[in-house]
């Protein structure tokens, strides 16, 4: 279901899931004994950073890759070094990117080494962010970002949700957004993520299920 490759950038609007997808994707290719590293670029946004499940990750076998001083320079030595490394890496590579244009930023840098490979760059969406509730205003974000990043999407995942409030018909509801998107921006739409407790209640294909990992402060 999942026709992803070895190197894959997970970006979008802040708020819309990317960290969390990022997670389930990473975990997922670690439960097939393939060998994982994360990379947590979001030096901007404090609140839903992957590196904060740290433990969890390297528990699981993953290689965690993120800012030595998050919301500091992009020309930390200690990420430059280790990021040099994803690009000869054997395994699978996740890279969990800043939301938005300022996030993406931290890409650019690296758009030349990227652009050399087989990648993967898998926009995500949520409809029911203020700044992405229609199709348009996804597509003015994801314009942004590969404005920034210097790097063009491959696909896009649908992931629209309400946090704890997401049911069944608030996934279906925005569906048709997504398919519009998709056939807007001549991408494919790869998936629909569904909370994993609800996966066996769709007929729709195809979907991904996924588990929350990632709270805010205040859930905490």
């Amino acid at each position: 279901m999942l026709s992803l490759g070895k190197f894959i950038i997970v970006c979008g609007h802040y708020g819309c899931g990317k960290t969390n997808l990022s997670l389930n994707l990473a975990l997922d290719r670690a439960e097939r004994n393939e060998k994982v590293i994360l990379v947590d670029m979001d030096i901007v946004n404090p609140y839903f950073r992957s590196s904060d499940q740290h433990e969890m990750l390297e528990g699981h076998g993953i290689r965690v890759i993120s800012p030595s001083l998050a919301g500091s320079t992009l020309d930390a030595p200690a990420l430059s070094a280790e990021l040099n490394a994803i690009f000869d890496y054997d395994g699978t590579v996740i890279i969990d990117a800043g939301g938005d244009d300022a996030g993406a930023t931290a890409l650019g840098r690296y758009h030349s080494q990227i652009s050399a490979l087989n990648y993967d760059m898998l926009y995500v969406l949520n409809f029911y962010r203020p700044q992405t509730s229609s199709p348009d205003d996804a597509i003015e974000i994801l314009r942004e970002i590969e404005a920034a990043s210097r790097l063009k999407a491959t696909a896009l995942a649908n992931n629209s949700h309400l946090i704890g409030n997401t049911s069944k018909q608030t996934i279906l509801d925005a569906l048709p957004l997504a398919l519009k998107t998709s056939d807007e921006l001549s991408l494919p739409l790869l998936f629909t993520t569904v909370p994993k407790q609800l996966a066996g209640t769709f007929d729709i294909d195809p979907i991904y299920p996924i588990t929350r990992y990632v709270r805010s402060p205040w859930e905490n």
